[in-house]
């Protein structure tokens, strides 16, 4: 890969980091507007969309969507409707590194479907991550080390299927940005409209300011999602895991500063073992050849 390349695809999963380290926000605040978050992530990826099947439509003239892109983006709707519960219902930095438990999933899943073998650094990885995971959840009084409430078990799952969606873009290499972004898009619409009997909030026609505050994040996950699908396709999946670990950064400052959230010491340190699982992840990258 040109060196061009290597920096557009480098600033481009920063630019996606930043906005995911920040969204969060204006789904709690949609959801002080009475926008419960199942209706406010299913309007704002339909806005995403909407918007971006006319902007994209040459691009896509001719695609022949497969089994592939439907499983996309049923994973990616998963993951990101989950990710939107997990943040506006759970404490965001507990939620994002439970999310980030997702270099132990990445290691495994690369193993199943890029043939990638797993070796002493993955071994590390899993022992890492799983330590770290036990570390941040340990609470003698509780028992076992396990999320402590909906939210993290979302969060949790939702990293699964985060690590499942970048293993799965990477291997649809013959599937354009454009297509795989667009099946992100329609993903979160569909599985958001299958889950919105299940919310638990009363559902009411959005007040004026919601709307446009639905059509602007629309806006902008139309955006980050082009910019993470180029990311995605033109990165090694266990190096993009590292380089999305800017969002814990933005997050944490963000989750302080606007929600007044703050952690323990010990959920710093078992949070700290899964970041630097993340960080030792990146040495698998010698063991995917780059595509050109």
């Amino acid at each position: 890969m040109s060196a061009n390349k290597n920096t557009v695809a480098l600033v481009s999963l920063l630019a996606g980091a930043t906005v995911w380290g920040l969204i969060w926000h204006p789904y709690r605040v949609l959801e002080e507007m009475a926008v419960p978050p199942i209706l406010a992530a299913t309007l704002t990826y339909l806005v995403a969309l909407l918007l971006g099947f006319p902007l994209l439509r040459r691009r896509l003239a001719g695609a022949r969507p497969g089994g592939m892109l439907l499983l996309i983006a049923l994973v990616a709707g998963g993951c990101n409707l989950g990710y939107v519960l997990a943040t506006v219902h759970g404490e965001v930095m507990r939620v994002l590194l439970l999310f980030y438990l997702a270099p132990l999933w990445t290691v495994l899943l690369a193993r199943l479907l890029l043939q990638e073998k797993v070796s002493l650094p993955g071994t590390a990885v899993i022992a890492l991550s799983l330590a770290g995971a036990v570390v941040m959840l340990w609470q003698p009084s509780l028992g076992l080390p396990l999320p402590a409430n909906g939210a993290e078990w979302i969060g949790l799952a939702a990293g699964f299927l985060f690590a499942l969606a970048n293993v799965l873009i990477r291997k649809a290499h013959d599937l354009s940005i454009e297509l795989k972004s667009m099946a992100v898009f329609a993903g979160v619409a569909l599985v958001g409209l299958f889950a919105l009997p299940y919310e638990p909030a009363r559902l009411a026609v959005p007040p004026a300011p919601a709307w446009l505050l639905v059509g602007v994040v629309g806006l902008v996950l139309l955006a980050t999602n082009l910019f993470v699908q180029y990311g995605l396709t033109h990165t090694p999946a266990n190096r993009a895991i590292v380089i999305f670990l800017f969002e814990l950064v933005v997050a944490a400052l963000s989750s302080w500063l606007l929600a007044g959230e703050a952690m323990t010491p010990q959920e710093w340190l078992g949070g700290a073992m899964i970041v630097a699982a993340s960080l030792f992840s990146g040495k698998l990258e010698a063991r995917e050849p780059a595509p050109g």
